[in-house]
């Protein structure tokens, strides 16, 4: 598990730099905090807002991060007010608690911006909780909030802005739908219902530290889906917990919240959520863990017993959110997989028609972008895939199944990067030859996405012969583009109740 966080692939240096610019800003966020004048309270506050501001925001342009980020206060704001407001009025306190939860996981609808102005209002009312902020402290929470904000966008949009040389990244939207068969919608239900198991049964372990369940319950909801995705990723929840908690013995617990010691390893720790995010989330829970273990240290209320009570509490969210996705209006994991793996090949008949254009001599026609799309929704497919590839998923035929779908994808991909790269150089010229491999490229996406596939249309996708070793690069990656799309066939050729479906 270690090798997979520092031994992935990282191209561009993408998650270094994430989580670099991310350490810049957060700790640019707490010194403008401090030089405000702001208590350790605010200064936590401050911290907190500009982790989100980085770490929520992932519009495509850099223009709608920066109309999301601008967003981000005028939605916290109002929900710290409240919960602030509401600090003395238990029953209401909970009640606006899983309104926010509701309507925060709903937004999700309208994609990217839906789903960081969620985050960030369930974050904001969350930290009012972990404070226990009052009305007296809301002049210097806001002002540590917007500081916050516009320091962390000082930073990522103009001192550390690496996103305006790269092409746009394609963040994929859920799939749609209309009333309960939207995924969105049946999941705002979901972790409505999974957040209200967690607070009551939270609140009867501990009066002080529930909302710790309903965090859990909350953050298992994050970037999943189906319940296979939601499970696999409570069980990755309280993993990283479980490791983060020893490791907060071994290093929190002794510091006492020692001002420099403490410090260098929330630098550590905010480095490790950044970078870890993409490839693991039970390393990036464990970091997160000992960052929390960590401020409590600083506010001065860490022991072994605390400690003790956030895992018990972890565990009824994890709890929450199991039941919620079990019994609760649930996606199967075929549901979603099905939309991902289609929306990944439709992305595949757009690139080669892209690379098509731009080989006939049509400048404007853009095959780049359209890979950054499909690398966006491929690491969709994996997540949506991963219950079933899942060590601990004991049946075998549906896992082989499932790895031989997403071997064939990354095949695709590659010779998608490889047509892509060949239609980039200006020395690429038209030839019929690759007009009709194109063509034949894209008919067997149309057949494998199309009613044709379910109608007896499979026979047609045939495997090619292969071409001499000497053919040109562009024949060479759309043969194997072809190849690999008549491959898929086998695989994804299932009846409803196949070993890829009904997680």
């Amino acid at each position: 598990m270690l090798k997979r966080v520092f031994v992935a692939p990282d191209p561009g240096g993408a998650r270094l730099r994430f989580a670099a610019r991310a350490v810049l800003g957060i700790a640019a966020a707490v010194v403008v905090s401090g030089l405000a004048g702001h208590s350790l309270v605010g200064a936590v506050t401050g911290g907190l807002a500009a982790l989100l501001a980085l770490f929520t925001v992932t519009d495509a342009t850099v223009r709608g991060q920066a109309v999301t980020t601008a967003l981000l206060p005028a939605v916290g704001l109002p929900v710290l007010a409240a919960a602030a407001e509401l600090h003395d009025h238990p029953v209401a306190r909970d009640l606006t608690f899983l309104a926010v939860i509701g309507a925060g996981v709903y937004a999700r609808r309208w994609g990217p911006r839906g789903h960081s102005l969620g985050v960030f209002a369930f974050m904001t009312f969350f930290v009012a909780q972990f404070l226990h902020a009052t009305t007296d402290q809301l002049p210097e929470l806001y002002a540590a909030v917007v500081l916050a904000v516009l320091t962390a966008a000082a930073v990522r949009f103009g001192l550390w802005c690496y996103e305006r040389r790269l092409p746009p990244a394609a963040v994929p939207a859920p799939p749609g739908g209309t009333g309960l068969a939207r995924v969105t919608t049946r999941q705002a239900i979901q972790a409505t219902t999974g957040a209200g198991f967690a607070l009551v049964v939270g609140q009867l372990v501990s009066g002080q530290r529930w909302y710790w369940a309903v965090g859990a319950t909350w953050w298992i909801f994050v970037n999943t889906t189906s319940r296979g995705e939601t499970l696999v990723r409570g069980f990755r929840r309280v993993l990283g917990t479980v490791m983060g908690i020893g490791l907060g013995l071994l290093l929190a617990v002794p510091l006492h919240g020692a001002a420099l010691p403490t410090a260098a390893l929330l630098t550590a720790c905010v480095f490790g959520i950044f970078y870890t995010a993409a490839v693991s989330y039970t390393w990036m829970m464990l970091c997160v863990t000992l960052l929390a273990e960590l401020l409590y240290g600083l506010l001065g209320v860490l022991d072994p017993a605390l400690l003790a009570l956030r895992l018990a509490e972890t565990g009824i969210g994890a709890l929450g959110a199991v039941l919620a996705v079990l019994f609760v209006l649930p996606v199967t994991t075929h549901t979603v997989t099905d939309a991902w793996i289609q929306r990944a090949l439709r992305c595949v008949h757009a690139c080669t028609a892209e690379a098509a254009a731009r080989l006939a001599g049509n400048a404007n026609a853009d095959p780049v972008s359209r890979v950054a799309e499909l690398e966006q929704l491929l690491g969709r497919v994996r997540l949506s895939v991963a219950p079933l590839v899942h060590p601990l998923n004991p049946v075998l035929g549906r896992k082989r199944r499932a790895r031989w779908v997403l071997a064939l994808l990354d095949d695709c991909a590659r010779e998608i990067r490889g047509l892509a790269a060949v239609a980039a150089d200006p020395e690429a010229s038209h030839d019929a030859r690759l007009a009709a491999a194109c063509r034949r490229v894209e008919a067997a996406v149309e057949a494998l996405i199309g009613d044709g596939l379910r109608a007896g249309r499979r026979e047609r996708l045939t495997v090619p012969a292969p071409r001499p070793p000497a053919a040109e690069p562009a024949l060479a990656h759309l043969h194997g583009l072809e190849r690999a799309l008549a491959e898929l066939a086998m695989p994804l050729r299932t009846p409803s109740r196949s070993p890829l479906v009904d997680a």
